[in-house]
């Protein structure tokens, strides 16, 4: 995993996962502990076969001490399916009580013979107000 100028990124088997968060100040309000931060993943199949995400599962980390856990079935309402080359995005946000914390998880994904496997979705910073 590693981060390149607030693109944070990973590559599990063959399943680029790339994300850009962003503080949102006009919908946040800091003197309540309201906190709102957009995201945008993309997601790369750069194998040879296709790939379909089936589930998400998420660690919240809040400075102001909470962290969260969120597992559900496929994103933002959708379990996409990839073929070789082919790319999906999607955005989505959280909002946290402090202006600082940070995001990762995993997707679970099936390959087209059957076979699963957790492709890691990479930690990234949340930061603002």
């Amino acid at each position: 995993m590693a981060e390149t100028r607030g693109l944070f990124y990973s590559i599990t088997e063959r399943l680029r996962i790339t994300a850009r968060p962003r503080y949102v100040p006009e919908q946040s309000r800091p003197a309540a502990g309201h906190y709102v931060f957009a995201y945008r993943i993309r997601l790369e199949n750069v194998a040879d076969q296709p790939v379909r995400l089936l589930s998400r599962r998420w660690q919240i980390h809040d400075e102001a001490g909470e962290d969260t856990e969120v597992e559900g079935d496929g994103v933002v309402g959708e379990q996409p399916t990839l073929a070789p080359g082919e790319v999906y995005e999607y955005q989505s946000f959280c909002v946290l009580r402090s202006p600082r914390g940070w995001m990762a998880g995993a997707y679970r994904m099936a390959r087209s013979d059957g076979t699963t496997f957790w492709a890691q979705i990479p930690r990234f910073e949340l930061e603002g107000g």
